[in-house]
């Protein structure tokens, strides 16, 4: 594994600089999306190579003919291991870095069709919705400059409005016949029509538009009140035409529909200047983006790049045998996922989604149950499985140095906001990581989870008490953290509530 050491100490002013922008991540080899995803993961080398070689045949399923393009189906994968080792990271840090649709559902939601609950379905619109607002995204960061723009237009407008435009002419008596409209010949010998505009005063809005543009850019006309108009919607409990979380999703989008046929009603609104520029802009957004396209982008993305992470698999793993009867909680969900897992077509509100080609990645502590007393049919959908190793005081260590987003430098960037310098020193983070294994082995083992609630107790009265400190240099070594834990981690009622 690639490894990035980082400095032990997490200082403020020393901010981590955001990942270079890299090409699509099914375009690296799978040792380099190994290594990207070392720099927020410690360890695990097993479940990082195999969500890699899945990753890559995306990119070589593209690369292939077409009359076998098709044919190609994803591996979909099942990790095995206990909580807090980094499952849901792993997935969750792969689909960002790739830029492809990603949602997390839990498996114990689910119950089979025809019963209460969620249906399975409802994860592929889940992953479509989400897809949506991506590609959305995407566009309206492409358009922003030009909607940005068009809102300082409108309020400029709003702040020096328009002249009224002239009133209609009287109608003249008829004329005689033979006469002709009046017209302006200039100097030069252009004949134009006669306006009534004075251009002096024209050019005297110009020049007043100009410095209300300057004093607007500058920041200075943040507090002024104007008057904007919102387009409210005429039906208000749209929403109830939505179907319940779990319900079959409907064959039209009806919300849409109505919204479309619903006349629209206007709302005039006295807001401040920063406040009306997002209004504006949030509305130039809605203009400049086509909303066709972005469906269009959406579905092939979900159906191409899309991944779905099922957490809580061995939930729904029971004991099977001619004696025991169906769960609607376990064996009927796992007959209802099988479809959807080995390619089906689902209906949502944008349209039909195939799910032949999404990434399911699967995942369950599986301490109850094991991966055979899932149904055979499921068990197969799942061809790749990997087994998480358990994170002992050693690997503790790394999680809070190596990792680019490590909680040591999370809390040093919330102390830095009071103007506060928080570090550990080397003893300091080993001790940390003791007493969190430490706990660990005692109480319920909740891998990396533990470290939050060691650092939240130790640095508690430091957070509390931080705005008041003359001394903003905090540096906690062994002997510190040991003091200030010590009492909890022995003191067995105390533990059991706090830690």
């Amino acid at each position: 594994m690639a490894e990035t050491k980082q400095p032990v100490e997490a200082k403020v002013g020393q901010a981590d600089q955001g990942p270079e922008q890299l090409p699509w991540l099914e375009e690296l080899p799978p040792r380099q999306i190994v290594a990207e995803l070392d720099r927020y993961i410690v360890g695990q080398d097993a479940a990082k190579k195999a969500v890699a070689i899945a990753i890559r045949n995306r990119w070589r399923r593209s690369q292939a003919p077409d009359e076998i393009r098709d044919e190609i189906l994803p591996n979909n994968i099942i990790m095995i291991g206990p909580t807090g080792v980094g499952k849901t990271e792993i997935a969750r840090r792969l689909a960002r870095l790739a830029g492809a649709p990603f949602v997390k559902v839990e498996a114990s939601k689910f119950t089979e069709v025809g019963y209460v609950g969620r249906d399975v379905e409802s994860m592929v619109r889940d992953l479509v919705d989400a897809a949506i607002n991506m590609v959305r995204g995407e566009r309206e960061d492409d358009v922003y400059p030009q909607a940005e723009a068009r809102a300082e237009e409108r309020l400029l407008d709003l702040l020096l409005p328009p002249l009224a435009p002239p009133a209609p002419p009287v109608p003249a008596a008829p004329a005689e016949a033979g006469s002709r409209p009046l017209f302006v010949v200039s100097s030069r010998g252009e004949v134009t029509e006669h306006s009534d505009e004075d251009p002096t005063l024209k050019d005297r809005r110009e020049r007043t538009r100009e410095k209300l543009r300057a004093l607007l850019r500058d920041g200075k006309l943040e507090e002024k009140d104007v008057e904007v108009e919102i387009t409210q919607e005429n039906f208000p409990p749209m929403d109830m035409l939505q179907q319940p979380d779990g319900g079959q999703g409907p064959d039209i989008n009806v919300m849409d529909w109505l919204k479309e046929i619903l006349p629209k009603r206007k709302k005039r609104r006295m807001v401040h200047v920063h406040d009306a520029r997002r209004i504006l802009i949030d509305e130039e957004l809605r203009k400049l983006v086509d909303m066709d396209d972005v469906v269009n982008e959406a579905l092939d993305r979900v159906e191409n790049h899309g991944i779905i992470f099922i957490d809580e698999l061995d939930k729904i793993a029971g004991e099977r045998g001619p004696n025991v009867g169906p769960d609607v909680s376990r064996e009927g969900v796992q007959r209802d996922l099988l479809p959807i897992v080995e390619g089906s077509t689902v209906q949502t509100r944008y349209g039909l989604v195939r799910t032949d080609h999404v990434l399911f990645i699967a995942a369950g502590a599986f301490h109850v149950s094991k991966p055979s007393d899932l149904i055979p049919e499921l068990q197969g959908r799942f061809p790749i499985r990997v087994e998480l190793t358990r994170l002992v005081e050693e690997d503790l260590v790394r999680i809070m140095t190596e990792p680019e987003n490590a909680l040591p430098k999370q809390y040093a960037a919330l102390c830095a906001a009071d103007g506060a310098q928080l570090s550990f020193t080397a003893d300091g983070i080993k001790e940390v990581a003791r007493i969190a294994a430490l706990l660990n082995e005692r109480l319920e083992n909740i891998g990396a989870r533990r470290l939050h609630t060691v650092l939240t107790t130790l640095l508690e009265d430091t957070l509390f008490d931080l705005p008041n400190v003359p001394d903003k240099t905090i540096v906690f070594d062994a002997a510190r953290v040991k003091a200030r834990l010590e009492k909890i981690v022995e003191d067995e009622d105390l533990r059991r509530y706090i830690l």
